[in-house]
C-alpha cells in the first residue's frame, strides 16, 4: 500500500531512555525547535516521507508518569489527550525495563494507539539479557519493535509499524489492567457515572475515573464543572471509605500498588537478566563519583574541565567571528558617506548585534558539554551529590535539577520547581533560581574576562563567577528557609541511569539547536533592542555639535595636508562629535542621572543605560556596550568590542570583575519576573525580591571593585 492520509506520532518515554536519539534518528534533518503553546517547554518536531506519506513525530518532553506535577507531565499528557495523535510510541530502555514500564502501563490505560519501542537493545544483547517479546505485547497489549537509536536498527521497522498500527492493518488486543476489587467496582461506578454527563462524551470514562481516584487535579478541575460531580463526589468518598475498611490505605495507593505488581508479573514472565545481582562498571564508577569524599571534589572538577573548554575552544573562533564582522564594517564604512547612515549600520546593527553573535561559539561549547553530562548520566549523580550540601541550606535534593536548568534558562527552570511537593522548598528554590548564570550572561563573562584576563585566567573567572552565583543562591534559600519559609524538607529519592556514550547525533542536536535559538534572539529581540539604543543614543541632534563638526571639516578640507592625513582628521572629528552627541542624547541623560549610584562601582553612564537595556534580556547589555562604545570611538580601522573596551580609560580589570558581578546576581529578565509572579502567585513577594537582588548586587560588586583595585 502507498499514498494515504498524513499520520502524527507522539514519541514518549522516560528521561535517558533514546527518545531523543530515536526522534533524531528517524526525522534525520526535517526538525524545527518551537515551544508548546501558553508554556516555554521547547517542543521538538519532525517529519519523515514513508510510501507516499507524511509522518509528523512530536518529540514530547521525556517523563516518569503522566500525572500532572511537572511542567513535562502537563504538556506530555494534555498533547496525547488534546491532539489525539494517531499513534503514541512509547520509547522504553530495554536494559531497564521495569522502571520505564510505569509509563507504557499509564498509557495502556488512556487507550491510545501504543507502539512501544524497546530501545538500546544492543546493550540489552550485550548485557545477555533475554526479552520474550512475544509475550510482554500481549501482556502490554501493543506491538513491540526492538530498536537501537545508536546503531540505527530497527527504525525502518518502527516507521512501517507506526503506519500500519495508524491505518488498523495490524493491531493486538488491548490489555485492560485490572485493580484490586474495591477500585474496580468504583471505577465501574465512576465511570458511568461519568457517561451519562453528555459533555464529557469524548472523554474516556474509565481513564478519567482512575484519575479521580487519584486526585489528579486536572481531573478534579474538569469535572466539578458539570452537574454529575455531586454523584462522582459521593462515589469517591465510598471508594475510599471501603479501602480504608478493606486495607486501611486509600484508592490512590492501591492503584499504584496494583500498577507495581503488574509491572513486576511482567518482568518475571518475560525479561531474563544472568547478572542481575552483579556489579556493573556503572556500579563501579559509582563507587568513585559518588563517594561521600571525592564526589563533590569530582564534580567542581568535570564543571571546572567544562568552563576551560569552552573558553579554550571558543576563544579562535571567537576571535574568527570578530574579524569578519572587522572586515565586513571595513568594508561598509567607505562604502557610507553619511555620518548617520554610517553610524547605524557600523555602530548600531554591526557592533551591536555582532557583539552577541560572536558568542555564538562558546554557547555551543557550553551546551555541549551540559548535555554531554545529561546523555550520559552523569548529571543525575551530580543531583546525589549535591544532595547533602543542598540539606545544609535546607533545600530539597530534587531542588538540584531545576537550579542546574537555570543555567540555561531561568524560565523553564522556575516552571520546573513544581515538581517539589512541598511549598516552602517551592519558593526557596524559585527566589535562588535567577542567580544562576543563565546562558544569556555568558556573552558578557566572555567577552569581559577575554578582554581584561588571559585565557587561562579568564577561564578560572567565568567558573568563579558561576560558584558565586551558586553560593549567592543557596545562601538565600538558607535565609528564607529559616524565617518565613521554615518547614522541613523531604528525603530526596531518584533512579540513577547506567551510564552510556551520547550519540554525536543527539549532542550536535541539541548542539543546534541552541545556536538556531541564540541567532533567533539575536536576529529579533536584540536587533530591535539595538536600533532602540542607537536611536536614543544619537537622538536628539544637538546643533551646537553638528555645526562644531561641520566647522572642523571645512577647516580640514581646507588645510594643505594630504588625502590620507586628512581622512584620519575626519574620522577623528566625527568621533568626537559622535561622543558629544551621545552625552546629548537621550541615553545619555538617563545614563547621567544614574551615574551617581553606579560610580561607587567602577561604572560609567554608558555601563548604567547597558545595565536598564538588560533587563530585557542579558545579551542586550553586549549588544548596548557595543553599540554605545562604538559611537565615538576613534581608530583608523574598526575594532573589535574586546579592543575598544580595553582602550577605553572607563573600563579595567576591576570594572569588569565587579560589572560581571552585578550582572550575575541584579534583577532576572522581565519574562523571567512575569513566570515568577505566576508561580508565587503574587507580585508583592517579587517586588520584595526585586529590591532584595539590586542590594545584593550592588554590595557584592562595590566589594568586588573595590579588592580588585587592591590587587591591582
Amino acid at each position: 500500500m502507498s499514498g494515504g492520509r498524513d499520520i502524527t506520532v507522539a514519541l514518549t518515554g522516560n528521561p535517558n531512555a533514546g527518545k531523543s536519539s530515536l526522534f533524531n534518528a528517524i526525522t534525520g534533518a526535517h526538525q524545527r525547535v518551537g515551544n508548546f503553546p501558553g508554556v516555554t517547554i521547547e517542543k521538538h518536531e519532525g517529519y519523515v516521507d514513508y510510501q507516499g506519506r507524511r509522518i509528523t513525530v512530536v518529540d514530547l518532553p521525556g517523563t516518569y508518569s503522566l500525572t500532572p506535577f511537572s511542567p513535562e507531565e502537563i504538556v506530555t499528557r494534555r498533547f496525547i489527550i488534546d491532539e489525539k495523535p494517531d499513534v503514541v510510541v512509547n520509547v522504553v530502555e530495554g536494559a531497564n525495563l521495569e522502571r520505564n514500564l510505569l509509563l507504557t502501563v499509564q498509557l495502556m490505560e488512556m487507550e491510545v494507539e501504543l507502539l512501544v519501542a524497546l530501545n538500546m537493545i544492543d546493550e540489552v544483547e550485550e548485557k545477555g539479557i533475554s526479552i520474550d517479546v512475544k509475550q510482554l505485547q500481549q501482556l502490554l497489549g501493543s506491538h513491540i519493535v526492538p530498536t537501537s537509536a545508536r546503531q540505527k536498527r530497527g527504525i525502518e521497522a518502527l516507521i512501517d509499524h507506526i503506519a500500519r498500527v495508524a491505518d488498523g492493518r495490524i493491531g493486538i488486543a488491548k490489555n485492560k489492567l485490572a485493580f484490586s476489587p474495591e477500585v474496580e467496582r468504583a471505577l465501574d461506578k465512576i465511570a458511568g457515572l461519568l457517561s451519562h454527563e453528555r459533555e464529557l462524551d469524548g472523554a474516556n470514562h474509565r481513564w478519567l475515573a482512575i484519575k479521580l481516584l487519584e486526585n489528579d487535579r486536572e481531573a478534579y478541575g474538569l469535572v466539578r464543572q458539570h452537574p454529575v460531580w455531586v454523584r462522582v463526589e459521593l462515589a469517591l468518598q465510598e471508594a475510599i471509605i471501603e479501602c480504608e475498611r478493606m486495607h486501611r490505605t486509600d484508592p490512590e495507593v492501591l492503584i499504584t500498588e496494583d500498577r507495581q505488581a503488574f509491572i513486576r508479573g511482567a518482568m518475571q514472565e518475560c525479561v531474563g537478566n544472568p547478572h542481575a545481582g552483579k556489579a556493573t562498571l556503572t556500579d563501579r564508577i559509582d563507587t568513585v563519583v559518588l563517594n561521600r569524599v571525592l564526589g563533590l571534589p569530582i564534580f567542581l572538577a568535570v564543571v571546572w574541565g567544562i568552563f576551560q573548554m569552552t573558553f579554550s575552544l571558543g576563544a579562535p573562533l571567537t576571535r574568527g567571528l570578530e574579524y569578519l564582522f572587522m572586515l565586513a564594517a571595513g568594508a561598509l564604512a567607505p562604502r557610507l558617506p553619511d555620518p548617520l547612515a554610517r553610524s547605524i549600520l557600523v555602530d548600531g546593527i554591526l557592533s551591536g548585534v555582532g557583539g552577541v553573535v560572536v558568542f555564538l561559539p562558546n554557547i555551543v561549547l557550553l551546551f555541549i558539554g551540559l548535555s554531554f553530562l545529561e546523555a550520559s548520566g552523569y548529571m543525575a549523580r551530580a543531583a546525589f551529590v549535591i544532595d547533602k550540601v543542598m540539606h545544609r541550606f535546607g533545600l530539597h535534593g530534587k531542588s538540584f535539577i531545576p537550579m542546574v536548568t537555570g543555567f540555561g534558562c531561568s524560565i523553564p527552570a522556575i516552571m520546573a520547581t513544581r515538581t517539589l511537593k512541598s511549598r516552602s522548598d517551592r519558593l526557596a528554590t524559585i527566589m535562588a533560581i535567577p542567580f544562576m548564570s543563565c546562558g544569556a550572561k555568558l556573552p558578557l563573562y566572555v567577552l569581559l574576562a577575554g578582554a581584561f584576563f588571559p585565557p587561562a585566567t579568564a577561564a578560572n573567572v567565568m567558573f568563579g563567577i558561576y560558584l558565586l552565583g551558586i553560593a549567592v543562591g543557596l545562601w538565600t534559600a538558607w535565609m528564607l528557609k529559616s524565617t518565613v519559609l521554615k518547614s522541613e524538607s523531604e528525603p530526596f529519592v531518584m533512579e540513577l541511569p547506567p551510564y552510556r556514550w551520547p550519540t554525536l547525533a543527539s549532542v550536535v542536536f541539541q548542539a543546534r539547536m541552541k545556536a538556531v535559538m541564540y541567532l533567533k534572539k539575536a536576529g529579533t529581540l536584540i536587533l530591535a533592542a539595538v536600533m532602540v539604543i542607537w536611536a536614543a543614543s544619537n537622538f536628539p541632534r544637538s546643533r551646537e555639535v553638528d555645526a562644531g563638526l561641520a566647522r572642523d571639516k571645512a577647516r580640514i578640507e581646507a588645510s594643505g595636508a594630504g588625502i590620507d592625513q586628512k581622512e584620519h582628521a575626519v574620522r577623528l572629528a566625527e568621533s568626537k562629535a559622535q561622543a558629544a552627541q551621545l552625552e546629548y542624547s537621550v541615553a545619555g541623560r538617563a545614563g547621567r542621572l544614574l551615574e551617581p549610584l553606579i560610580s561607587p562601582l567602577g561604572f560609567d553612564w554608558r555601563i548604567g543605560i547597558a545595565l536598564v537595556t538588560g533587563l530585557a534580556a542579558k545579551e542586550v547589555v553586549v549588544s548596548t556596550l557595543g553599540t554605545i562604545v562604538s559611537i565615538g570611538h576613534a581608530g583608523n580601522q574598526p575594532a573589535d568590542l574586546a579592543t575598544i573596551l580595553r582602550s577605553d580609560p572607563a573600563f579595567s580589570p576591576a570594572t569588569a570583575l565587579s560589572l560581571m558581578v552585578f550582572v550575575l546576581l541584579y534583577i532576572p529578565c522581565v519574562a523571567s519576573m512575569g513566570v515568577m509572579k505566576k508561580e508565587v502567585g503574587a507580585w508583592k513577594p517579587v517586588l520584595a525580591y526585586t529590591g532584595y537582588v539590586v542590594l545584593v548586587a550592588w554590595i557584592a560588586a562595590f566589594i568586588t571593585y573595590r579588592l580588585a583595585l587592591l590587587m591591582t
